[in-house]
């Protein structure tokens, strides 16, 4: 089945653990993942990872993507380099296009203003505030949250906001979805059988 590419955006500072487990498990599902940043030239992660993108942010377009990823940077605390970015976040969603965000990035959201009407959480209630946004009351104390096509996560759970991708997304459903989080999380060996069985290893 063809589907749409996946959009990850990188920029200097990605904090490169949060993304991966999305990502590693869209592209085996058939998903092209397309790394999307500032420009075209190369960003180095908080790692010292160096990515060069494949387009530039101006370039992406909703109509064109299943699904835009914003991870986690240090820049989305430290000024407004990043903001160009939550501003396309809200195309896409505006087009009815999910993203999913994690971290960092939820700040930069939430400064945007798409948090204020949509459940949500981040890595503690009180960052959120800080940034002065109005969706204080929809924030949630979960691991990864779901709500109007927008995916968000604290930056301590990779898994659980892959595991809503790969939910909303349909790559796995019920309780193949359960077992791969399962395995992946908690490290649960008879979650392996359940995945062995429905193919999706």
């Amino acid at each position: 089945m063809s589907r749409k590419p996946v959009h990850l955006a990188v920029y200097d500072t990605l904090a490169d653990w949060e993304p991966g487990h999305a990502t590693a498990h869209l592209a085996r599902a058939g998903y092209e993942i397309r790394t999307a940043g500032p420009t075209t030239a190369p960003v180095r992660t908080i790692g010292g990872l160096r990515v060069q993108p494949d387009l530039a942010l101006d370039d992406v377009r909703p109509e064109d993507s299943s699904l835009l990823i914003l991870p986690g940077a240090d820049l989305w605390d430290t000024g407004d380099d990043l903001a160009p970015f939550a501003r396309k976040a809200r195309q896409f969603l505006d087009a009815g296009v999910p993203v999913a965000a994690i971290c960092g990035a939820t700040a930069g959201l939430a400064r945007e203003g798409l948090l204020d009407d949509r459940a949500h959480t981040s890595a503690v209630s009180f960052y959120l505030a800080a940034t002065g946004y109005r969706g204080g009351e929809k924030y949630v104390d979960a691991d990864a949250v779901t709500d109007g096509g927008l995916i968000t996560a604290g930056p301590t759970e990779p898994v659980a906001f892959a595991r809503e991708i790969l939910g909303l997304l349909e790559v796995h459903e019920g309780e193949v979805l359960d077992a791969w989080y399962r395995l992946f999380h908690d490290s649960d060996v008879e979650a392996y059988a359940v995945l062995e069985k429905a193919g999706a290893l």
